[in-house]
């Protein structure tokens, strides 16, 4: 697995909340670890065909996930992850998603990405552990997306 793969992912999440929240978000420590679908956390989940198959996970607790969709909706306090949360979130990973496989298709990857899928619980999922690269981006005042790439 190679950390190029990452890469476009990473830097599209930050321009996006940078575009989205006027929030630089900061990096942390690249790795590799088993993805596993924790409780109380909202996970983003697309696939990728073409020339990088497998899946972009994001993944945030509840809480981080209700500052991030109040900051995308200009200050408008959100006390439970509604519908329209829901689809902010989902919506925040599709365009991060999006624009990474544009950077792809610039450096001669093609790939494609499917519709956002929001899973609220582990059970939900449906997704064999396995063994992913990630990195978690730090967003002041917010919390923490967790960025986990799968190539199969």
């Amino acid at each position: 697995m190679k950390a190029e793969y990452i890469n476009p992912f990473l830097e599209s999440a930050r321009i996006v909340i940078e575009q989205m929240i006027s929030v630089r978000p900061t990096t942390g420590q690249l790795g590799i670890k088993d993805v596993k679908f924790a409780e109380k956390y909202i996970w983003i989940q697309i696939g990728l065909t073409g020339q990088m198959k497998g899946d972009i996970v994001f993944g945030l607790h509840e809480s981080v996930a209700l500052k991030l969709v109040s900051a995308m909706m200009g200050g408008y306090v959100l006390s439970e992850m509604d519908e329209m949360g829901k689809s902010a979130i989902s919506e925040l990973g599709n365009m991060i998603s999006g624009n990474a496989s544009t950077m792809l298709f610039n450096q001669g990857v093609r790939v494609d990405i499917t519709p956002p899928k929001l899973v609220e619980s582990a059970t939900a999922a449906g997704f064999t552990p396995k063994k992913a690269l990630t990195i978690p981006l730090i967003m002041e005042g917010i919390g923490e997306l967790d960025i986990q790439v799968v190539i199969t």
